[in-house]
């Protein structure tokens, strides 16, 4: 997947600035695509010079003018051609933190606990966040009404899957943790 489908996906709520869009993706797709601001302002450059975005200049009192940015007809044909896209393979888990726990019996088992807790302070506060979202998303309604009465589901069925995620780093973590401390009381050998 290409950065412009994430920018695409995240321009569906409607016009936003570069510095917008750096936020929404930090509450929103975060949790299935990252990106940094850099990234994120060149690919808007190229989609405007493609013609998938059109921006505008809004001018402001005391601060830099600000560009903002709006899927055009072409960038809404886009969007319709990439979900009618057949998926590739299944994305791969790249993350150091497992590297380091598999590393954990020739390595420093402290240092790779306190990893692994601190992966889980991260997945409760992201965890946190995505209700905070979800609950914004809702706005006093059941899940049930919002899925008949909401102009889009997307939105939430990604965040749900992004929870899922966070509570699976949740449950992984006090699991390893538990086998860390195990290993941490087993006499080594030679003792």
């Amino acid at each position: 997947m290409a950065l412009r489908n994430a920018v695409m996906a995240a321009l569906l709520e409607g016009e936003a600035s570069g510095y917008d869009l750096a936020k929404a993706f930090d509450a929103t797709v975060a949790n299935f695509w990252m990106s940094t601001p850099q990234q994120l302002y060149r690919e808007l450059d190229r989609m405007e010079t493609d013609g998938l975005v059109t921006a505008r200049v809004v001018e402001q009192e005391r601060r830099p003018n600000k560009r903002l940015y709006s899927l055009t007809e072409a960038g809404r044909e886009a969007v319709r051609a990439y979900t009618a896209e057949p998926l590739g393979k299944p994305a791969v888990i790249r993350d150091e933190l497992l590297v380091k726990v598999q590393c954990l019996d020739a390595g420093d088992l402290d240092a790779v606990r306190h990893a692994v807790t601190e992966r889980m302070e991260w997945a409760t506060a992201k965890l946190a966040r995505y209700e905070r979202l979800r609950l914004r998303l809702l706005d006093g309604r059941s899940e049930e009404a919002y899925f008949a009465e909401a102009e889009r589901i997307g939105p939430y069925l990604t965040l749900l899957r992004g929870m899922s995620f966070e509570r699976d780093n949740l449950q992984w973590g006090d699991m390893a943790l538990r086998r860390l401390d195990q290993r941490a009381a087993m006499p080594q050998a030679g003792e």
